[in-house]
Order: C-alpha cells, then sequence, then structure tokens
C-alpha cells in the first residue's frame, strides 16, 4: 500500500487515542535544564499570571513553558505553528506538541495538543521535527520521538481530518518508527528531522541532525514512500570541531530578489542556506552554499565560516529556529525561540518561560554572502500612535528623548548619519568575538564614531536602560561596523539575570555615511535589524524602573563625531491576540 492510500486507509478507520502525557523519566533536550526540585512548584492552572515582562505581540501561550518552534506551515490559507511546551509548568520538563493557528502570523488561536508521548515509538519524549505537504495538499509531519530504549527515533504524524481548516487532530500510525538508528548512528544524538524535500529522481530527502564524537553531521535520508526511508552512504555535509547539530534546516535562495522558494528548488539559479544549532555552545551558525542534488552534497561557499564563528541569523538570544515557505506570499518565514534570561525560580514564580522572536522574511544579500531579515509584514498592522524625528543633531555624550510613544512597547525606525570616519577609532586584528568588543567598550565608554544608538526601556533618570548602539573602527583596508544590544545595564537587578552584551559585526558599505536601525520593544524583548537586516540582535531583559508607563526612549551620541538623526520614525505598538 502507498503512502497516499494508506493516508486514507487511516483516516477511515483509525480510533484517536486518549491524550497521555509520560510523568517518569524526563530526557533532557538541547538547550533547556531539568529542575527536578522545582516540579513540586509549578503553578496551578487558576493561578494568576504576572503580567510583569510578559510580552504583548511576541509569541507565547496563555502559561507555562515553551521552547522550539516546530513544524510551521501554511495551509489552506491558515499558519501553523506547533512548538514544545510543558503544560504542566513553566520549566522544561512533560513535553508535547502544542499547536497555534493564525491568519496573519501575529493574532493566534491555541489549539489542543497535536502530538504527546502515547506510543511505544514515542513515549519517553516528543520532540522537535518539521512538516511537509505532499502532492495532493497532504500535510505530513517528522518528529523524534524517545523510545522504550531511550534511543532517539524518528517518526510521522498526519491530520485525522484533513476537510478541518484548523488540522485540530493528529495521528500517529503504527507503522512508526520510520527512522531507526543504525549500527553507525548514536542513538543519543540523533534528532529533528528537516522539511523534505522532492528531486527529479522521485526520491523523497529529509535531513536529521547528530554528531559523531566532536563532529557534527547532517545525516540524509531518501525515500519514495515517505515511510521507508534509506540513509544515505554519506552526510549532506558535516564540520570537524562543532558537536551535536540540533534542529538542523535546508532550504533554497534565489540569487536575485527577495521571494522564498518551495524546499524541492534546485538549480543554477540559487544557492542553498545549511542551518545548525549546536548543542554545545548554545547557538546556531548558517552558511551560504552549493547543493550538488546529484550526488547529495552540500559545500558551503568560501565567504564565511563553516563553524562556530560564523554567520548567525541572530547574534543574541535565539534558538532552535526553523523556516518555512509561504506560498500565499512567496515568502521563506523564519520563527526562532528566544528564551528567558532569568532564573528557573523566578520564571516559576511568574508562571511562564520563553517566547518567540518576531516571525522574520529571509532571503539572499545581493552580496550573495549572507541572508537579509525583516520582521513579517503583518506586523505593521499593529502600529498605532507615531512620533518622527528628523535632521536631529547629537553631539558629544547627548542624548535626546523620543516622547509621545508608550516606550516599553513600540517600533522604532532610525537612520544616523555622520559628516566623516576620519575620527573611528583603530581596530584591533585580534578582536574576532564581537561579543567581547561590546563587553569592553559599551554604551558609555566614548569612542570616535559612536558609540550612537538607542537607549530601550530606560528609566527616567537612566538607573536602568539597554542600549543598542552602533560603534565604527578603522581597520587597515576598511571600516569595521559594530551593532551592540548590550543587556549588562537593563535591570538593576543583580543576582539571577543573564545580562550579555551581544554584538555582531555588521558587512554594509559605508559610502552613503548613513547607518539604518529598526528595533521592536516589547517590555522584556529588544529585538533589533541591523544595517537594512544584515544582522539581528534579540536581548531578553527585566527591568524593574523601566516599566510599563515609566520606561523610556532616547536617541544617544557617546562618540567625539557628532552623528545626525537623519529620520526616526516610532510607533505605539497595540497588543496583539496570541493564544
Amino acid at each position: 500500500m502507498n503512502f497516499f492510500s494508506k493516508i486514507l486507509s487511516l483516516l477511515l478507520g483509525f480510533a484517536l487515542f486518549s491524550p497521555f502525557i509520560n510523568n517518569g523519566v524526563v530526557f533532557v533536550h538541547a538547550l533547556p535544564k531539568f529542575y527536578p526540585e522545582l516540579q513540586s512548584l509549578n503553578r496551578a492552572d487558576d493561578a494568576v499570571i504576572k503580567p510583569l515582562h510578559r510580552t504583548r505581540f511576541h509569541f507565547q501561550p496563555r502559561r507555562h513553558w515553551i521552547n522550539d518552534p516546530n513544524g510551521p506551515m501554511y495551509f489552506n490559507g491558515i499558519y501553523h505553528l506547533f512548538y514544545q511546551y510543558n503544560p504542566k509548568g513553566a520549566i522544561w520538563g512533560n513535553i508535547v506538541w502544542a499547536h497555534s493557528v493564525s491568519r496573519d502570523l501575529v493574532n493566534w488561536k491555541a489549539l489542543k495538543h497535536a502530538i504527546y508521548p502515547s506510543k511505544p515509538f514515542d513515549i519517553n519524549g516528543c520532540w522537535s521535527g518539521s512538516a511537509t505537504v505532499l502532492p495532493g495538499n497532504k500535510p505530513v509531519i517528522l518528529y523524534t520521538g524517545i523510545d522504550p530504549q531511550n534511543r532517539q527515533v524518528q517518526n510521522y504524524a498526519i491530520p485525522a481530518n484533513l476537510s478541518d481548516p484548523y488540522l485540530t487532530d493528529w495521528i500517529k500510525p503504527d507503522d512508526n518508527p520510520i527512522v531507526d538508528p543504525d549500527s553507525g548512528v548514536n542513538a543519543s544524538a540523533f534528532r529533528d528531522p528537516t522539511t523534505a524535500w522532492l528531486s527529479d529522481s522521485g526520491h523523497w530527502k529529509t535531513i536529521i541532525g547528530s554528531k559523531r564524537r566532536k563532529r557534527g553531521v547532517a545525516y540524509l535520508y531518501r525515500s519514495r514512500d515517505f515511510v521507508k526511508w534509506t540513509k544515505a552512504k554519506h552526510p549532506l555535509h558535516s564540520a570537524p570541531n562543532t558537536g551535536m547539530w540540533e534542529c538542523p534546516d535546508f532550504f533554497p535562495v534565489p540569487l536575485s530578489g527577495n521571494q522564498g522558494l518551495d524546499v524541492s528548488v534546485t538549480g543554477n539559479l540559487v544557492k542553498h542556506v545549511l542551518k545548525v544549532s549546536l548543542d554545545v555552545t548554545r547557538y546556531e551558525y548558517y552558511t551560504v552554499g552549493k547543493y550538488y542534488h546529484e550526488r547529495d552534497r552540500y559545500v558551503p561557499d568560501n565567504t564565511s565560516v563553516d563553524g562556530w564563528n560564523g554567520l548567525r541569523y541572530d547574534y543574541g538570544n535565539f534558538y532552535a529556529s526553523k523556516t518555512f515557505y509561504d506560498p500565499a506570499k512567496k515568502r521563506r518565514v523564519l520563527w526562532g525561540w528566544a528564551n528567558e534570561s532569568d532564573s528557573a525560580v523566578d520564571d516559576v514564580s511568574k508562571g511562564w518561560a520563553g517566547i518567540q522572536a518576531i516571525p522574520r522574511t529571509v532571503w539572499l544579500d545581493p552580496n550573495r554572502k549572507q541572508l537579509l531579515q525583516w520582521p513579517v509584514e503583518e506586523l505593521n498592522r499593529l502600529r498605532g500612535k507615531q512620533v518622527k524625528l528628523s535632521h536631529q543633531k547629537l553631539y558629544k555624550e547627548q542624548h535626546v528623548e523620543v516622547k509621545g510613544i508608550t516606550a516599553a512597547q513600540a517600533d522604532v525606525e532610525v537612520t544616523f548619519s555622520f559628516s566623516s570616519l576620519d575620527k573611528a577609532e583603530p581596530f584591533d586584528p585580534s578582536w574576532v568575538d564581537a561579543q567581547a568588543v561590546c563587553g569592553k567598550l559599551g554604551s558609555k565608554v566614548q569612542g570616535g564614531v559612536g558609540p550612537f544608538g538607542l537607549l530601550t526601556l530606560a528609566s527616567e533618570n537612566l538607573e536602568e536602560f539597554t542600549p543598542v548602539f552602533f560603534r565604527i573602527f578603522k581597520a587597515h583596508h576598511n571600516h569595521v561596523v559594530l551593532l551592540c544590544s548590550d543587556a549588562s545595564s537593563s535591570s538593576l537587578k543583580k543576582e539571577g539575570l543573564y545580562k550579555p552584551s551581544f554584538a555582531g559585526f555588521v558587512d554594509i558599505d559605508l559610502s552613503s555615511k548613513k547607518l539604518p536601525l529598526r528595533t521592536l520593544i516589547d517590555h522584556s524583548v529588544v529585538e533589533s535589524f541591523g544595517g537594512g537586516g544584515k544582522i539581528c540582535i534579540t536581548s531578553r531583559v527585566y527591568p524593574t524602573k523601566a516599566v510599563f508607563g515609566d520606561a523610556h526612549l532616547y536617541v544617544f551620541n557617546n562618540g567625539t563625531e557628532a552623528i545626525t538623526v537623519d529620520y526616526l520614525s516610532a510607533w505605539s505598538m497595540t497588543s496583539a491576540t496570541v493564544n
């Protein structure tokens, strides 16, 4: 029986199983840490959820813990997002695939959980995976289950009723698992299958993240019917000394334009992107390169590092990302998890933990060396009251307040300019770690051209603030632009907070002597896009004074070179309806 006949048979004859959440052994997956001593402290479902620091237009469930975005897709006019979720508390554990739907990627309705431990092949856990829409408009989920031997195996699930516009119920057929780790695969490091693509030969293909000792590996599997899968002789790609590759993602991008492509597109008019989440370093990196589909090998271009120091979607608090192709608007959309930066005890106290970053459209930079990212256009519908600044000169040690908006919940677009780069500080060639440079030369350390930018979530007297700023250096043959989002001054609270100086270098042409910046501010998250989306930084912050109506927003300059705010437009953001 082929796969499509099997779907029909299952839809006609399958009796839905009753929900069961495993309360036995918990297996720690990826970034989250398990806190057994806090399990008894989980808040009851009727407990009051603390609104302080809770976001208003980012995706998060009504309560409890979330992590990886799973299986995002567009199906029959509706966007679907599945996500790793603990229905019993605000720390990692008891993970299920929660499910929400939307018509605009901004407002979301929560449905019943789609996948939860209930069968031998996933009784000890239902971990991350992807969705693929097969010919005939039939969606299928591939996901990692943990079996009774604690092996990571790959399973599939299908909708119980294709006529249900929300795809509320999902079936896990009994012929699972469809991919077992063979003797050459580390069964405790074998997870997170990607969206599958269809080759000219008629084979479906997917990759699964793994490792061999310290080498990160993307194993390639092929199938003609989406049920029987065979491992290829060689991985799609691997890299030494990178450790476990979690949540891999693999997709094409056109050489020009900002449109997205279906994952099955290949040829000479596209490049491919391979992204992996590094279990060792707790961040992600990606490469842009060539997919040789006849040999099923991916070769990164030599324009970036294939390893820990490579390109990143986001240089801040961002992990386990997943993209999908949106055929309605012909774009590729990126989701990523932004975990909390406070303590597990604080998470339990407030009753929730984790958000998804704003979904972003991604496309290839015209330089063909990296991706560009921008918040999905639908977010602009939340823009309310607007204020503007233009031709505002900022001299050394000067800051000017942007008044008239809700500074704790805002969208800010600004273009800075400067008349000369003569005062740019010399760049030390040993500065390969942008985050270390930002930590050493923060927003308060006077420079030549910069630091200049925004002071977000600032208290009136600047006891606490989160600066997002540029700093420009003079290297031997060019200039180097640093973008920082520095949480070290973000809160008066000292204990239990992770307050890093996130940063990255911006590959941008300075011939126009202009630098654009867009920053989304949402109570406990500051999400910034520098250089027109060339670099993105997400910071989680927890101010004590700069909250609600007591938050302020400033433009500032701490460099000796005068900076001009060519144009600034800031909006108060209305709240989305989320779950």
